[in-house]
Order: C-alpha cells, then structure tokens, then sequence
C-alpha cells in the first residue's frame, strides 16, 4: 500500500485530475457566468473584464508560486491550489455582488496558475527525458476532454439545479482532488542540480527561446477562435455548425496529444516543437483560403492537428531544457511556460481582431504564418547549439 501511495503513475492520474478539474471549473463558466454577472448589474463591457481577470491574477501568481515550490515542495502549493480552486467555486455560487463575482474569477485565475504550474513540475521532477513526452500526452488528453465536457456540463447543470449547482459540483471535485493530494506521499526527486534564482533561469537559451515558442503557439490558437468565427459567419455558416467545426478539432486533439507526447520521447521534444510551428505556419495560409462549411472543417483540423504538434511537446521540451541547463528548478520554468501561455491568450485575440479588421482574414492569416517560421528558425539555433554548463547560468 506504500508502494501504491507513492507511486509515480498515481502522481500522474492526481495531476489529470487537478489540471482536468481546473478546465471543468475554467469551461464551465462559460455558458454561466454572463447570465450571473447579468443577474447582479453586470454591462457587457465589465463582463469582459470579469472573464479577462481571470488573466491577471494567472500571470501575476505563475513564476512565484512556482518558485516556491522549488523550495518548499510541490504538495504543499498543489493542495492550496485546488483549495483555492473549491472557494472560488463556492463564491461564484453565492456571490451576491459584483464585487465578490471578480474576487471569485481572480482566485480562480490564481488556483489555475498554481495546478498547472506546480503539477507539471511535479512530472519533471519525477520523470525522465526520455518519459516526459508520454505523461505529458496523458495530461493533456485529460484536460482536452474537460475542454469539451465543461461547457456541457456547465449548461445541463444549470437547466438541472439553477446557477448555483453547477459551482457547488466544481467545489466538490476539487475537495475531492484535494483529499488526494494529501493522502499521496511524493516520492523523492529522481532529478540533480540546483535551484537557482529566477532570473538565471530565464537566462537558460533553450528556456527563453521554449518561452517564445508558447507564445507564439498560444496566440495562434487563441487568436483563430474569434477571427475563424467571423470569417465562417461572413460565408454564411450559422453558430451551430462553427461550434460543430471546433468540437470536431477537439476530438482530433484529445487523441494526439497522447501521439506526439510519445514521438516527442522518440524524436526529441524541440524537434518535434520546430515541425509543429513549421506545420502550424505552413497551414494557416490554406485555412485563410477556406470558402464553406465543409473545407473550414478540413482545414481546420489539420490546423488543429499541426497545433497539437507543439503543445504537448513543448511541455516536455520545457522540462527538457531545464534539466540540460544543470538545474532543478522546474517550478520557475513551468511558471514561465504558463506565463508565456497566458500572455499569448491576452494578446493574440486582441492583435488577430485589428488585424482581420483591416486585412481581412485570407490576408492575415498570410501575415500572421512567418512569425511562426521565425520562432522556428531561432529555436532551431539553440537547438544547434550545445546547452551551457551548470556553473555558467
């Protein structure tokens, strides 16, 4: 039973649950939190900045949290985190006010930071190099079917027990990961080197050039989802069948995540990172060119599907980076990875829509696929380049 208690495969399912849980909380607002927000005087514009705050307390909360974890230990701060995550819920149940409405969405950004950031340290911590592409994939299949369960789930419990219910079933999942996290006992750290400050970290080439690379990635994916839309509704296409076209990328995704976190092992992680962001930017000009229902479809699930080339394996790249550099300090990198992550959700959706606003959406996809090939270029540079010695960082 102790064996089983400190198991590396039941860190691995505790860390599915808690990131799977985070995106049910995350989606399920979705469908319920405008109609609360409108419940309690909310306008449209400050129901945006009810969803963006989410953004802020995730950037602001990822590289520390994950610092401290480097120091402390990852039980500790993943347990807070899904706490954190169960009274968030719990306040966007009862929130009477607008007020305790923003404080819900910022706690949750910050529970968010904190399951993420510190879970996927813990799957550095300990897994090799050489496993890292495969659990990874396993994460992330998890979380790609919350993605499509939550706003579901959200909706039929909403019509099933009215506003609150649908927050009172994401606090009980989350105690119930809760629980789990304190009754596994982490086994000790197969990795080697130092924790060092986070500055020096950054510092890292392969460390800051994955940086970029998630952003580059994050602002893709998150910039087509509005522009996509639009483009789809100009040709006639109703809201049923776009949501229909995104389901379908989803489905495709779920299933290679597991794929490319195992080529990611075979291949190398940063290769397969550069030929994702390759595919990724050699497709979206035939995207851009999409003329009905039927080729967006196509089209877009071979987007999808070059995206999903670079998600899971830059994960693992993350990781791999850090260990090359000599250090331990996985907490700070996968900070920066969610760090890297959010910036891009903040401003790819923003750059995207003055972009279709003024180029339309053929013309920007055109303009948007070379940034994608830069980032390839300087990432194949550190590539080439062997990693720095422990003492130089």
């Amino acid at each position: 039973m102790t064996g089983f208690r400190s198991s590396r495969a039941v860190a691995v399912a505790l860390v599915t649950l808690a990131t799977f849980t985070d995106i049910v909380a995350y989606s399920i607002a979705i469908p319920v939190l405008p109609d609360l927000g409108r419940r309690l005087g909310a306008s449209p514009t400050m129901i945006g900045f009810l969803f963006a705050s989410f953004g802020v307390t995730l950037l602001i909360v990822s590289m520390p949290m994950g610092a401290i974890s480097d120091r402390i230990g990852r039980k500790e701060p993943i347990v807070g985190g899904l706490v954190a995550l169960a009274a968030a819920s719990l306040l966007f149940a009862f929130a009477d006010s607008l007020p305790w409405l923003f404080a819900a969405r910022m706690v949750q950004g910050a529970a968010d930071a904190v399951t993420w950031v510190v879970g996927f340290a813990l799957i550095a911590d300990l897994y090799d190099a050489s496993e890292r592409g495969r659990v990874t994939g396993i994460v992330m299949m998890g979380t790609s079917c919350a993605v499509m369960v939550g706003p579901t789930l959200g909706g039929w419990l909403y019509e099933l027990g009215g506003i609150r219910l649908p927050f009172v079933a994401v606090a009980v999942m989350a105690a119930l990961a809760v629980a789990s996290f304190a009754w596994y006992r982490i086994p000790p750290q197969h990795v080697t080197g130092d924790i060092v400050p986070i500055g020096m970290v950054l510092r890292v080439p392969a460390i800051a050039v994955c940086a970029l690379a998630v952003i580059a990635i994050s602002s893709t994916v998150s910039m087509l989802e509005p522009v996509l839309s639009l483009h789809l509704y100009e040709l006639g296409v109703n809201p049923g069948r776009i949501g229909m076209i995104y389901g379908i990328a989803a489905v495709i995704t779920t299933t290679l995540h597991p794929v490319t976190g195992r080529l990611a092992d075979r291949w190398g992680a940063g290769r397969l990172t550069m030929l994702g962001l390759v595919l990724t930017g050699c497709m979206m000009p035939f995207l851009g060119r999409a003329w009905s229902f039927e080729s967006a479809v196509g089209l877009f699930v071979l987007q999808a599907a070059a995206s999903a080339c670079v998600i899971t394996p830059s994960l693992a790249f993350m990781g791999e980076a850090t260990s090359s550099a000599g250090v331990r300090s996985f907490g700070v990198a996968y900070g920066l990875y969610n760090l890297a992550w959010g910036a891009g959700l903040l401003g790819g959706p923003a750059l995207g829509g003055f972009l279709f606003e003024r180029l339309g959406f053929g013309r920007l996809t055109l303009v948007w696929a070379p940034s994608l090939l830069v980032v390839t270029w300087l990432l194949s540079r550190v590539q080439s380049s062997p990693p720095p010695a422990a003492e130089e960082i």
